[in-house]
């Protein structure tokens, strides 16, 4: 069990790291062009997020994500208290990722986010963002296990620029957002309406996802 915390830490800090180091960068170096700042920041994602999966994957399960364990944990694959710890880890050292951001970049190592990301359309997005980024996983895993990693990064490179919201899928990356005041920011006011949004497209994979993954009857072809 330690080792796998210290995996869903160790991951979860990069890739909250990151998110938010690249997003820093990002719109630094982009000269006021949001849309080559997030074209930046996405292929930054994507990466860390193959490395990561396909690093520490076969230790943890590579969840970094507590939609992500709380699906697992529905599916009886996960105890319900490895699951508490993950979700637990994935916040807190998340969070040095945010710090650690900061540092990096010379700013104020505390802060809040300022940035709205409030509405319908922003909490469709979020929806159905984690509602495809969790069928992914769960139908991969089934099917293809051995294209996880690349599956997973890809869906959310494209999912950055399908969903109005670009593509958080993560409660506990909206929590950690919310603690810094740049590019990948999110107000702490709009975070529950994210976290709802994750939770119901999250429960939606599940049910579509043991459907579409499970084995036909004996006796019945796929």
């Amino acid at each position: 069990m330690s080792r796998r915390l210290a995996a869903e830490g160790i991951g979860s800090f990069f890739l909250f790291l990151g998110v938010l180091g690249s997003g820093i960068m990002a719109e630094t170096l982009s000269g006021g062009n949001a849309a080559i700042a997030l074209l930046a920041n996405t292929i930054a994602t994507g990466a860390i997020l193959y490395v990561l999966i396909a690093m520490l994957g076969p230790i943890s399960g590579a969840h970094f994500n507590p939609a992500v364990t709380l699906a697992f944990w529905l599916r009886r694959e996960i105890a319900a208290t490895p699951a508490i710890l993950y979700m637990i880890v994935q916040v807190a050292i998340g969070a040095l990722g945010a710090f650690a951001a900061h540092l990096m970049f010379e700013l104020p190592i505390l802060q809040l986010s300022e940035k709205s990301r409030f509405g319908v359309g922003q909490w469709a997005g979020e929806g159905i963002a984690t509602f495809g980024l969790v069928l992914t996983i769960l139908v991969t895993l089934k099917r293809l296990p051995g294209s996880v990693p690349a599956s997973v990064a890809l869906y959310i490179v494209a999912a950055y620029w399908f969903t109005s919201s670009t593509s958080f899928a993560n409660p506990a990356i909206t929590i950690v957002r919310s603690l810094s005041d740049t590019f990948a920011g999110i107000d702490p006011a709009h975070v529950p309406g994210f976290i709802a949004a994750q939770l119901a497209g999250m429960l939606l994979a599940v049910v579509v996802g043991g459907w579409l993954s499970s084995d036909p009857p004996t006796g019945q072809t796929a």
